[in-house]
């Protein structure tokens, strides 16, 4: 059998990987505008960086809110639409090495799914996602770049943004130190700069993810909290999930390809069938 290829058509990118022998074979992003332009640009330039012609493709597994548009086979190969929160939960647990999880997939927006086993629950979700960083920092300093706002962030003071529990409080609150957040954009300072501005959206947001993340693992008894999309790349999110971690108890998971989490899982329901 040729290579599965799994193929996540989504708010703003379009991911693509491809599966065979159970290795995750290069996964490569790119910018979504017309979904079906975005998918058969993906998959052309798939086959052109591995040295692949179509023959050498098995099947072919669309899934995100792209999918719909694609109707008939890409480049005539039989071409399969994935649910896509199916997608999410089988991928979150194969890159995580685990059989039971919340995963969280971290996009435009974000949804949350429950995976026992095979049985893959879609909880629910958020508007808050990239698309909330983008946009607050595109009107707050301008900034409309995902990896630009992360590296202002990086220098940025939330001290100058963000109300602690010390800025209310002298002793501990209920087992929270005095560097807990209290009110995102609680303390906003007139000498904020672009960067303390920056770690304050990418704060709000990150907290925000990982907060509805506990809340689901508490729900559904379960510690460990996958995290996958373009978001779960970033150094910052690390560190803010640490946090969390020390203070709910939970294990925030972000796995080798956890951008591609989505792509993979649609690829590997082939492999179930």
């Amino acid at each position: 059998m040729g290579y599965i290829v799994g193929i996540d058509i989504g708010g703003s990118t379009t991911k693509i990987v491809g599966l065979r022998g159970g290795a995750v074979i290069s996964p490569i992003s790119v910018k979504a505008g017309d979904p079906i332009t975005s998918a058969y640009g993906a998959f052309g330039r798939f086959l052109s960086e591995n040295g692949l012609d179509i023959a050498d493709i098995g099947r072919v597994m669309a899934t995100g809110v792209g999918s719909s548009f694609i109707k008939e086979g890409l480049f005539g190969i039989p071409t399969e639409r994935v649910d896509e929160f199916m997608a999410i939960g089988r991928g979150g647990c194969h890159l995580a090495g685990v059989d039971r999880a919340i995963i969280v997939s971290m996009g435009t927006g974000t949804a949350l799914v429950a995976v026992d086993g095979e049985k893959c629950v879609h909880l629910g979700g958020s508007g808050v996602g990239g698309g909330s960083l983008l946009g607050l920092c595109d009107k707050m300093i301008g900034v409309r770049s995902v990896e630009h706002i992360v590296a202002l962030a990086q220098r940025g003071r939330l001290a100058n943004v963000d109300l602690s529990i010390g800025d209310i409080t002298e002793g501990v609150l209920s087992g929270m130190g005095s560097e807990i957040t209290a009110s995102n954009f609680g303390k906003l300072s007139d000498v904020a700069s672009s960067e303390d501005l920056a770690m304050g959206v990418a704060n709000l947001v990150f907290q925000t993810i990982g907060m509805f993340a506990v809340f689901a693992g508490k729900s559904e008894k379960v510690k460990d909290i996958v995290l996958t999309g373009k978001l779960s790349t970033f150094e910052l999110a690390r560190g803010i999930y640490r946090q969390l971690e020390e203070l709910h108890g939970v294990h925030f998971i972000i796995p080798e390809y956890s951008d591609f989490a989505t792509a993979i899982g649609a690829a590997l329901s082939a492999q179930k069938e």
